[in-house]
This record gives C-alpha cells, structure tokens and sequence, in this order.
C-alpha cells in the first residue's frame, strides 16, 4: 500500500504540481481520519450510523471557536476531540434499545438536531453566515502552507492509526467484531454489547472530531451546511468503497472522495466541447466510475477478509 500511494503521490506532484499535490494530500489524510472514526463503528462494530458527519462539524466549529478565542492549538483540538467524543456517547444511547434499521434512524435524527442547533445558535455560531477560521498555530509556527499543512494531517494520521490499529487488536476489538457478527451469541459470550457499541461510537466519534478541528483549518472557513446529511453519506461511501472491514480502507477511500472528483474534471475538460457542456455530466461519470469500483472491488479497494 505504501508504495502505490508513494506512486499516486508523486504522479499527482507531476502532473499537479507539488504545492497543489501537497494541499490535496492534506486533505486525504483528514478525510482518512474521518475514515477511520466510520471504519471503528461501522466495519468493526458493524452499527450503521447516519451521524458521523455531525460529529465531525462539532469538532470543527469547537476548535473555530476556540481558535478564535486564541486558545492554544494543542488545548483547542483536546477539546474538539472530547466534544465530538461525546457526541458519539450520545448517538450511541438509543443503541441500549435500538438495532438495526431503527438505530441508524435515531442517528440520522441526531445529525439533524446538530445541524439545526448550528444553524439557530447564532449568537455562537454566526448561524448560516458561518465562521472564518485562522491558520493552525502551533507556538510560533503556523501551518498556513501546504506542506505544513500536509505535515500535520499526516503526523495526525499516523497517530490515529496507531491508536486503532492498537484498539482493533485489543479485547475490545474483539468485542466489536463479536457484536458485528452475531449481538446475541456476543452477549451469551458474556461480552457487554452496550459498551462495547458505545465505546466505537465515543472513539469513533473523537477521531471525526480531530479530523473536523483539522479540516476548519485548511478549508479556511466553516459553515452548518457543510457538516449535514451529505457528508455523513459521502463519509459512509468513503469508507464502503474503501473497505469498511480494515483499517487501510481509510486511505484508499479518503483518496477516492478527494481525487476522484477533481479527476474527473479533468476528464471532462477534456471532452468534446458539446459533450463536456451538457449537463450533469461530471456526476454521471464519477457514479459511473464509483459503480465499477463496487463491481471489480466488492469488497473495498483495501480487500476484505
């Protein structure tokens, strides 16, 4: 894996140009943190959750906020971590009572109270007119250009890989691919399967967290339609389309939801002037290409197993 993204890497610098390639990279390795809060709750746990896009908005309008109090970074982003940490908690509560399709409602119910909430408070959240975000200050160093930027979502990348690699290895993990499979035999197994569901929703929802303080930053700006129902979908995709059973799935489907559209673009410039004008067709050729990955990769592009 590590050399075929060293080679997409250096193509993309290529072809790019390596500032752009590098702020792109960035990007990736925030979405593939994202990706990794979805893979623990979903392809660990195996709890469809519709909510994962509010986690991450409020982990990115907590460091916006704080940022612009001038809390320093290290505190803002613990504390971006922590509120979108228990965010998970409580998406997690209805799954003491719900399973299946019932509990991916209450999710989806859930992310839309978060919206809506950072809509109507706009005494702290300036509602619909959004926040301006500064540039990530580490002490004296700021992280306002692009490889800085792609040096700290790697940096955090490599840290949130660490720590699932260590949780799905664990006991815990166990747990979670025990609940996945059969909730019933887990719990005859003498395994607590509200905790267990409620500690993948909690670490889960930490990563989206980090990665939302990350993503206020290099975006620059944030806004309440950017966390709703199509980034909870788009961050599902991310994570089906890239394996949703191991953790590499992250990457490879943060790298899909980042390049691909941009690559298609290119694509279409490309077209003849007619065909390239008509409308809807970038979206006809990024479903078409995500349809013939699910076909040749059923499995994700990571594989399963």
């Amino acid at each position: 894996m590590a050399a075929a993204l060293a080679v997409l890497g250096a193509l993309a610098g290529w072809a790019l140009g390596a500032d752009y390639a590098l702020a792109q990279a960035a990007f990736v390795a925030t979405w593939a943190i994202a990706g990794l809060g979805v893979i623990l709750v979903v392809g660990q746990c195996g709890q469809v959750s519709l909510g994962q896009g509010a986690l991450l908005g409020l982990g990115a309008y907590a460091q916006a906020l704080l940022a612009l109090r001038g809390v320093p970074a290290p505190l803002s982003l613990a504390a971006a971590v922590a509120l979108a940490a228990a965010g998970g908690w409580l998406a997690s509560l209805p799954a003491r009572r719900l399973g299946g399709l019932y509990f991916a409602m209450s999710t989806l119910a859930f992310a839309l109270v978060v919206e809506e909430a950072l809509v109507r408070w706009e005494s702290l959240t300036r509602g619909a007119a959004g926040l301006a975000v500064p540039s990530l200050a580490l002490g004296g160093w700021v992280a306002d250009t692009s490889p800085a930027q792609a040096l700290v979502a790697g940096v955090a990348l490599a840290l949130a890989w660490l720590a699932c690699r260590r949780w799905v290895a664990s006991r815990l993990g166990r747990a979670w691919r025990a609940v996945r499979e059969d909730e019933v035999a887990a719990a005859a197994a003498g395994i607590d399967v509200a905790r267990a569901k409620t500690l993948a929703f909690v670490l889960g929802g930490g990563l989206s967290g980090l990665a939302g303080a990350l993503y206020a930053h290099w975006i620059g700006f944030v806004s309440p339609e950017q966390f709703g129902l199509m980034l909870s979908f788009e961050l599902l995709m991310l994570a089906f389309i890239g394996g949703a059973r191991q953790l590499a799935g992250a990457l490879w489907g943060a790298l899909v939801v980042v390049a691909l559209p941009q690559a298609v673009s290119l694509a279409v410039e490309r077209l003849p002037p007619g065909l390239a004008g008509a409308a809807g067709i970038e979206t006809a050729l990024f479903g078409g290409v995500l349809v013939v990955l699910v076909l040749l990769r059923p499995g994700g592009l990571a594989g399963s197993r």
